[in-house]
């Protein structure tokens, strides 16, 4: 969690290591139930992933899909559902 985050912090942000660190910072917040603190993270992951890895679909939907279950646990289930359509849809 943070002290992963803490550890990355300083490399460019472009770095993969650091997107990959503010997901798993986000992931473990949400996982832990500390929703409220996890949402800004896993959207930061998501914009992140989406400029810096637009080339890697995986990432972009594990981004999606841990944003869309944070929406879920905080009851944003309408927000939840527009993201799990796009995931799905690109899955598909």
């Amino acid at each position: 969690g943070w002290a992963m985050w803490k550890t990355y912090l300083g490399r460019p942000e472009s770095d993969g290591t650091r997107c990959n660190a503010i997901g798993i910072l986000g992931t473990t917040l949400d996982s832990n139930g500390r929703h409220e603190e996890a949402l800004p993270v896993l959207e930061a992951s998501l914009a992140l992933n989406r400029r810096y890895c637009s080339h890697d679909e995986e990432v972009i939907l594990i981004a999606q899909t841990n944003l869309a279950s944070c929406l879920s646990d905080l009851g944003r289930d309408d927000e939840a559902l527009v993201l799990k359509r796009e995931i799905y849809t690109r899955r598909v």
